[in-house]
């Protein structure tokens, strides 16, 4: 896999009255632009946020740079280099969404002001706990924004709560509000959130009215919830992915070298 030139930068943001920055990794096509955008949102680890290391997501990124995107992914709240402290409400699922998406936020405002970026063609992805905070973004209306990429998304509580039915009632107030088509893939062997769970949220956001076309496809290695940063998983995810991009209006064909 070839490597991207990258830009890593500390973007700005005002959260809950405490002034930090987000590190965010940039990486772009040759050229001035502008470029589509992909916001890819990365998911959690286990134990201190901080300790996190920055997502890169290479595989999804080379597969966007080389069809003419840039693509955007920043560290929410508590992560990696980013300041401030990420806030553990893993029972509150639509809360903890929201927060998320403040994050995701300020990152787009600080991008969508930059020359190399294309204002009218945005997507916005991201796997595990970043699908969460992707949908989360798309239940509010953003200009340019075109599609949604749900990766797998959730977040799940070790505490002795309803997290499951937390996650679904989150999915149906997110699907009542949002106006963005989304396209979202879950496997058969994901250990996190398996497939009547998916199948759960994903019948909770449709049927309030959220826009969203459900990938269920089957088992991936021993864990399905990585599937999306395997080299492996492109051949599941791209070619929904492909079909999905140009029904939103978003370019999918490689940029020649010349």
């Amino acid at each position: 896999m070839m490597m991207l030139p990258e830009q890593i930068v500390a973007v700005p943001a005002d959260i809950g009255g405490a002034q930090i920055t987000l590190q965010t990794t940039i990486y772009k096509p040759p050229g001035a632009g502008p470029f589509p955008v992909l916001f890819m949102n990365h998911g959690k680890d286990g134990g201190d946020a901080h300790l996190q290391k920055r997502a890169t997501f290479p595989v999804i990124s080379q597969e966007f740079v080389k069809r003419g995107y840039a693509v955007v992914i920043p560290m929410r709240m508590g992560f990696a280099g980013s300041g401030g402290t990420y806030v553990n409400s893993h029972c509150e699922a639509k809360d903890n969404g929201e927060q998320q998406a403040n994050s995701l936020f300020f990152a787009m405002q600080y991008v969508m002001k930059q020359p190399w970026a294309d204002q009218e063609h945005v997507i916005l992805a991201g796997q595990s706990h970043g699908g969460l905070t992707a949908i989360a973004a798309g239940s509010h209306p953003i200009h340019g924004v075109r599609g949604i990429i749900n990766f797998a998304g959730g977040v799940n509580s070790r505490s002795h709560c309803d997290w499951q039915g937390a996650l679904v009632s989150a999915f149906k107030q997110w699907g009542a509000t949002s106006t963005i088509p989304s396209i979202w893939f879950y496997g058969a062997n994901d250990k996190h959130f398996g497939p009547q769970l998916a199948s759960d949220m994903y019948k909770a956001y449709t049927g309030a009215g959220g826009k969203a076309q459900l990938v269920a496809y089957g088992p991936f290695k021993k864990d399905a919830h990585g599937m999306s940063s395997s080299p492996d998983g492109v051949a599941i995810w791209w070619p929904d992915t492909e079909r999905f991009l140009k029904s939103v209006g978003m370019p999918t064909e490689i940029q020649s070298k010349d």
